[in-house]
């Protein structure tokens, strides 16, 4: 009876420890489209978060404490966003990589700046969301006005004299960028001759195809997301225009590819750098590759966040995150996509677009020197 009295206490306090241990642990969180229509990019941020948590804490941990990882799913939506930050804000964790679209970072960041959460977003362009003025926001990745611009530069480059139309679907980085865009345009001295607006998760754009038609468009530049764009180029093609189809980063997952099919090559769209081809991240290429998984559009953008965050908590010492937050505006951090550098805002310093070209093969390449 004793020797299991010692037993018992000894898997106790075997309990005991463990479940200490795991008290240590310090939480972080990615929040994005975990579903609805951008899940794929979502899948993106969720993958690259938790190869980063993997990673750090083989390293050794952040100050001493291994991470735990929470998921959390807003499906672009701005209310949804707004309770997933609420939640995480509610258990304080000092952290959270997300969101994706800017219709939910934005109101997001605003609960995460009232529980002291701090937020880096691997995505979202919308300048409104550093624009704020609030203490805890920073990106991994660019802007649309400057994104916009290099779309109009490449346009006013190689359309010159040519028809140029400009869609969006109303939402925040939608009609944001495709503002940008035509702002960039205007000032370039390029006529834009249409401009129309369609919801998200329209399915049928045939009466604006008809006025692409009508209007002899040869480029129509989507301010939106890869489904709408995705159905758009369809069914242009379907009525048998040959107009070149122009958008943003959010067509960067091959989910785009399999919308169009072979019809979508030769679609436009404007990225950073790749950061697949950067020597800083072939080891961690080479690891999703071995997990199947290829680490495309913000997957990478999410492992630096993760890095950004977890090399200014160490260098803090704390994960306090307005201590965090003062460590990275004065730091400058080697991360998977290139060392970055922040500004007062939160916009990093370095980030050049590119204007990269879908092929038939459902593939894209970077178009270099900027030509056709």
């Amino acid at each position: 009876m004793k020797s299991l009295k010692l037993i018992g206490l000894a898997f106790g306090a075997s309990i005991a420890l463990s479940s200490a241990a795991f008290a240590q642990d310090v939480t972080v969180a990615v929040a994005g489209p975990m579903t609805g229509g951008e899940s794929a990019f979502g899948r993106q941020m969720k993958n690259g978060a938790e190869m980063a948590v993997a990673d750090i804490n083989a390293a050794g941990g952040v100050n001493g404490k291994k991470l735990a990882l929470d998921v959390e799913d807003d499906a672009c939506d701005p209310k949804q966003a707004r309770s997933v930050a609420e939640k995480i804000a509610g258990a304080k964790m000092p952290f959270v990589a997300g969101h994706y679209c800017s219709s939910s970072s934005i109101p997001a960041s605003e609960a995460y700046a009232d529980g002291n959460v701090l937020q880096i977003t691997p995505a979202s362009t919308n300048p409104k969301f550093t624009d704020s003025g609030l203490w805890n926001v920073a990106r991994v990745c660019g802007r649309d006005d400057q994104q916009g611009l290099v779309a109009a530069q490449y346009i006013a480059k190689n359309y010159k004299g040519k028809n140029i139309a400009i869609l969006d679907d109303k939402t925040t980085y939608g009609k944001g960028l495709a503002d940008e865009t035509k702002k960039a345009l205007v000032k370039a001295g390029v006529t834009v001759k249409l401009s129309e607006s369609y919801n998200k998760g329209d399915k049928d754009f045939n009466a604006i195809v008809s006025r692409l038609k009508r209007d002899n468009i040869d480029l129509v530049y989507v301010g939106g997301y890869h489904q709408e764009s995705g159905l758009i180029l369809r069914q242009m093609r379907d009525q048998g225009l040959k107009t070149i189809l122009m958008a943003g980063d959010a067509l960067a997952d091959k989910e785009y590819a399999s919308i169009t099919g072979p019809a979508g090559e030769g679609t436009l769209f404007t990225f950073g750098p790749d950061p697949r081809n950067k020597p800083t991240a072939k080891k961690i290429v080479d690891a999703f590759k071995a997990k199947n998984i290829d680490p495309e559009g913000y997957t990478l953008y999410t492992y630096a966040a993760m890095q950004v965050w977890s090399q200014a908590a160490k260098k803090a010492g704390t994960t306090d995150s307005k201590k965090v937050m003062a460590a990275i505006k004065a730091g400058k951090w080697d991360t998977v996509i290139g060392p970055i550098e922040y500004d007062a805002k939160g916009d990093i310093k370095q980030l050049d677009y590119v204007v990269y070209k879908w092929d038939a093969k459902g593939g894209y390449t970077e178009i270099k020197g900027n030509g056709t």
